[in-house]
């Protein structure tokens, strides 16, 4: 009873760490950290499988994805691609080569 008891209060205090400080999404805190908005190059579009477009730029050393959302907040499905395609130059900002 007293493992059960254990792993319960394990559970419980992971849970709740996720509850922590919030984060800043707009700023890069990786390598190369910058603001997102100093992203070289051009971004391309990701069509989800739903067929909804999602934005898309590679610096060489990270990848970036937002949801394209219309005005109203709404996605946008343009239809620009296939399902689970991606289209445009979304690496053409990279100071870094990609070995895959």
């Amino acid at each position: 009873m007293s493992f059960l008891k254990t792993a319960l209060l394990v559970s419980l205090a992971v849970g709740l760490s996720a509850c922590g400080d919030k984060v800043d999404k707009t700023v890069d805190r990786g390598f190369d950290s910058k603001p997102l908005s100093q992203l070289t190059g051009d971004p391309g579009i990701w069509v989800d499988p739903t067929g909804c477009d999602h934005w898309i730029i590679d610096d060489g050393v990270e990848g970036y994805l937002s949801q394209r959302l219309a005005p109203d907040g709404r996605p946008v499905c343009s239809g620009v691609a296939p399902p689970n395609t991606v289209v445009g130059p979304f690496k053409s900002g990279s100071s870094v080569e990609d070995p895959i």
